[in-house]
């Protein structure tokens, strides 16, 4: 039994098999990790940066999602575990001489070369193009290959000189293997230094609750060995001598003070200051005027005499 047209269908074209796995191009999927950030997928540019699994970022990237963190992104998954810019490392790069740039192939008619890469190993001068294993160093940020690290065993940065252990060393954009075991390490390290944290409080408190305690105990007594009677007497009479002296300093001020309980209140008219002085108190005998010197209006100090 045909279709339309007499025509007879084929077995493949009427029952359908398993669909074949698509194979990734190795090339552009080594381009892609390479010389693309790992969130915006933009071209890496300087400054570039890398978290504790080793991938590659650029680093506005990464500070615009810390900031952000929408649940729409689905790129947001592959820096789940940036939690912060603490996580992050800034690489120091050496520029390959040998890279021409996007400036080689403008119009298109050009083959592009993909084993040449931006960045090479300064001290083996491998190129960073994905061919090669390539790490960075966690304490200072440089990256070279793997091949310098086996080459020349130190424990001391072969570029900058900074001390390093086994923990720092991160294999950069590496296999399934190495991102297992780069996340067990992480992990590890996160927890210890909560552990440290947790650590350091309990100190601080401590710390901050001695010099209180030291203040409150009794230290030794430095009170002078003496008869108590005679010591009590001394500053009665000590007290009893001050105060006189006290009263005579502020009668001879003629600053008017706080008046002892008991003394008597004297007018400024029989004092012996001035007369000029005493002509500024209504109390004085020019201030006293009868009635016809005395004005018809009433000012708003008026007295009445």
């Amino acid at each position: 039994m045909g279709c339309d047209g007499g025509t007879i269908p084929k077995r493949h074209e009427l029952v359908k098999g398993p669909k074949k796995v698509e194979k990734v191009d190795k090339d552009a999927e080594l381009v892609a990790q390479w010389n693309y950030c790992t969130l915006s997928q933009e071209i890496l540019r300087r400054p570039i940066v890398a978290c504790e699994l080793g991938r590659l970022y650029n680093k506005d990237a990464v500070i615009e999602f810390l900031l952000d963190k929408s649940a729409e992104k689905a790129l947001g998954k592959a820096a789940s575990h940036i939690k912060s810019i603490k996580n992050v490392t800034e690489l120091k790069l050496s520029d390959n001489p040998a890279w021409e740039g996007d400036k080689g192939n403008t119009k298109g008619d050009k083959h592009d070369d993909l084993q040449r890469a931006r960045f090479i190993c300064p001290v083996v001068g491998l190129e960073m193009n994905g061919r090669h294993r390539f790490c960075f160093l966690r304490c200072c940020g440089c990256v070279f290959s793997e091949r310098a690290l086996k080459e020349i065993k130190a424990e001391v940065c072969h570029t900058c000189g900074a001390a390093f252990r086994e923990d720092d060393v991160i294999v950069l954009n590496g296999t399934k293997e190495d991102v297992d075991v780069l996340k067990t390490r992480m992990e590890e390290r996160r927890l210890r230094a909560k552990l440290e944290k947790k650590t350091k409080k309990p100190k601080a408190a401590e710390s901050v609750s001695k010099p209180d305690v030291s203040e409150e105990a009794p230290g030794p007594s430095k009170v002078k060995t003496g008869k108590p009677e005679e010591t009590s007497l001394d500053s009665r009479e000590k007290k009893n001598n001050l105060a006189p002296k006290s009263t005579a300093n502020e009668s001879s001020s003629g600053k008017a003070g706080k008046p002892l309980c008991g003394a008597t209140k004297r007018s400024i008219a029989d004092s012996e200051e001035s007369e000029a002085y005493k002509s500024l108190f209504t109390t004085h005998s020019s201030a006293k005027r009868s009635k016809e010197e005395s004005a018809h209006w009433v000012t708003h100090t008026s007295y009445c005499f």
